[in-house]
This record gives structure tokens, sequence and C-alpha cells, in this order.
């Protein structure tokens, strides 16, 4: 499930956007101002961003100074002013794209999605080890050519450890991407989860190695 980031101090706006994303299939989070957009990007590997340019504080522009200073995650600006200047600013600081206020959720999504697709980042790609497939745009999973009914919860813990082969995800930072950052739930939810998962996939049980006292990675290789 792909990462987005709705940035804005407008919480009516927020929702919205937020409403739209979950129905294209986006796991979203939500920033009232660019400090706490900054610290969200510290904590989750977002797959692109909306930034509204008029906020409290640090404004978009600013903030996405710090966003380009180390990423190149896709970012399209909000604007209530449909202002050349305000544009080729956003355009030279490493903005994918703008919309300007009020504006079709429509629009913007469709926006998202190509953005996405120019950055190469579509969700239609299957991510495959040896015989298991994941495929994110349908959410199905096939071992050796079986399809798999995982329960949603266990297909987005299988395709996030996917998307981060080999890395080590926390108990704590799968608990937010999976559940939510605002989920108050107990970590032992996610080795629940795990434990369940890992009788799904049978033989491939071991693609998901735990690492003690930390949390879990999924590593593919030909012994499996």
């Amino acid at each position: 499930m792909p990462n987005l980031l709705i940035t804005d101090d407008d919480m009516h706006l927020r929702k919205l956007v937020r409403t739209y994303g979950e129905l294209e299939g986006f796991h979203c989070e939500e920033a009232d101002t660019g400090i706490q957009a900054l610290e969200a990007i510290q904590k989750t590997d977002f797959d692109i961003i909306i930034l509204d340019v008029m906020m409290p504080g640090s404004d978009g522009f600013q903030v996405l100074e710090e966003i380009r200073r180390a990423s190149q995650v896709p970012v399209i600006m909000l604007t209530a002013r449909d202002e050349e200047y305000d544009k080729l600013k956003g355009f030279g600081l490493g903005a994918d794209d703008y919309i300007s206020k009020p504006f079709s959720p429509k629009e913007l999504m469709a926006r998202v999605g190509a953005v996405l697709r120019r950055a190469g980042k579509t969700r239609a790609e299957t991510i495959t080890f040896g015989e298991l497939a994941i495929t994110p745009a349908s959410r199905t999973v096939t071992l050796c050519g079986r399809k798999l009914n995982l329960p949603p919860k266990e297909f987005d813990l299988l395709l996030k450890l996917s998307q981060n082969e080999r890395v080590v995800l926390s108990r704590e930072k799968l608990l937010q991407t999976v559940w939510g950052y605002n989920y108050y739930g107990d970590v032992r939810t996610v080795d629940t989860h795990i434990k369940s998962l890992r009788e799904h996939l049978g033989e491939y049980r071991k693609l998901i190695q735990t690492v003690w006292g930390v949390g879990y990675k999924l590593e593919y290789t030909e012994e499996i």
C-alpha cells in the first residue's frame, strides 16, 4: 500500500483529500504544519507528498527545501493563489506539480497518479520472490501458481516487508505504516499477524525473519 502524506492547515481539506486517497488505495497520513510534516517524513517512507504553500510557521517552500536536502520523493504543492511567481519558485525548489485551490479532489488524485507514473512508481508492478508473486494493484498474492486468500492486514504486512527487502522494520514502524499512525495497539498485534502470515506462506514462511528485540525483515534466498 503506497504512503501519501497530506500537509495542510485546513483540517476539512485534509480529511477530504484523505477520503479520496484511501479510495485510491493509499495509506494516508496528515500533518497540519511544516514541522509535523518533516517529523512524519523522518518516521515513514512516503511515496508522494501533498504540500500546501501557505501554512503557519514554516511555509511549503521552506518545507520543500528541507525535503529536497535528503529525498527526491514526489511533491505536489497546493496554493490558494494562482500566481506564476509561486509556481516558478516551487518548480525551482523541486516541486513535481502544482494545483490551485479550490480544486477537484478527483483531479488532484489524477495528478497524484500521473506524478507517480512519471517517477516510475506505478502500483501495477508485481513483486516476485521465487514462486511467490505479490501484485499491489489487485492486492493479490500467488504461491506456486495458487492464489493465497490473505486477510487485509496480512497482505499489507507482506507488501510492506517486500517493498523493504533486507531492511529491518521495527514493530512500532509496522504499526505506524500498516495500521495507521494513530493506531493505539499493542506491538504484540504485529507478532500475532506475522505468525498467521507465516502459516499462510507455508514453505515460504522463512522469507520473514525475526530480528530479536527489534522487529522483522523479509529476505529471499535460493534455499527457500
